[in-house]
């Protein structure tokens, strides 16, 4: 049964409209939505219903709300594409990264130039590092924690642990931003003798915490995705362990496989 416009409560009403204009690019990205007087006025309503569907956007991820200045069309990014070829062998000194203009691959796409922090430090390993790299809980590893970033702007994290032994004077432990060494950080376990080969990853949805919304300056309502990957050789022997959060508007997955028996 179809509703008239009448039955349908002020504050969707409100919400669909600007909704269909955002998305339709009527409104672009950095535009300032009329104030919360004027919309009530427009729409012949009290203010409540507008200030309804203006959270009802944000929570949607489309407008942000500045403080003292207005309400304004959340700026798009360009979503990253992720799946196994990221880690192919001839992508390891490649400092670039391809993105489009929405999830899909075949939208067009932008190269975008890839960023990282780093932030380097002996920890005792705790119970999850532990499990993934075959250790003791409190056996000394090494963290290195990256802000990721694309033309400047943050996109995701990404924590990595090793064995002390395993990188100690290595690249891996320099704190200087950027990939390690000339080649990243899988080069460097290829040149201690333990190339990667496979990859074990998991993934999972989630809101962010307040730490994380900040350092990847995410707007109210953005969920982001959590991500465990552990590495090994050929014979089955973890050389890396990983935690990553990555802002959900900005990547898609996509893989391929065949279908077990």
């Amino acid at each position: 049964m179809q509703h008239s416009k009448e039955q349908i409560p002020p504050s969707r009403r409100i919400a669909d409209d600007l909704r269909s204009e955002i998305k339709s690019g009527q409104l672009p990205p950095g535009f300032k939505l009329p104030a919360v007087r004027v919309l009530a006025e427009r729409y012949g309503v009290t203010q409540n219903p507008v200030l309804k569907a203006l959270a009802t956007l944000k929570a949607e991820g489309l407008v942000n709300a500045v403080h003292g200045s207005g309400v304004y069309v959340r700026q798009a990014h360009p979503v990253r594409q992720l799946g196994p070829d990221r880690y192919a062998r001839h992508r390891w000194q490649v400092t670039t990264v391809e993105a489009h203009t929405d999830g899909r691959g075949d939208s067009p796409a932008i190269v975008q130039q890839g960023g990282q922090s780093q932030d380097v430090a002996l920890v005792q390993a705790d119970e999850a590092t532990a499990a993934a790299l075959g250790i003791s809980v409190g056996d000394p590893v090494y963290e290195r924690a990256r802000v990721m970033t694309r033309d400047g702007a943050p996109t995701h994290t990404m924590t990595s642990y090793y064995r002390q032994a395993d990188v100690d004077g290595t690249p891996l432990v320099d704190a200087r931003p950027g990939i390690a060494g000339s080649s990243g950080g899988f080069q460097v376990l290829t040149d201690q003798g333990l190339p990667p080969q496979e990859i074990t990853e998991n993934l999972a949805a989630r809101m962010p915490t307040a730490d994380e919304a900040l350092l990847l300056e995410l707007p109210a309502g953005e969920p982001v995705v959590e991500l465990h990957r552990i590495t090994r050789t050929a014979d089955g022997r973890p050389i890396e362990y990983a935690r990553g959060i990555h802002a959900a508007s900005r990547f898609s997955w996509s893989y391929s496989f065949d279908i077990p028996d």
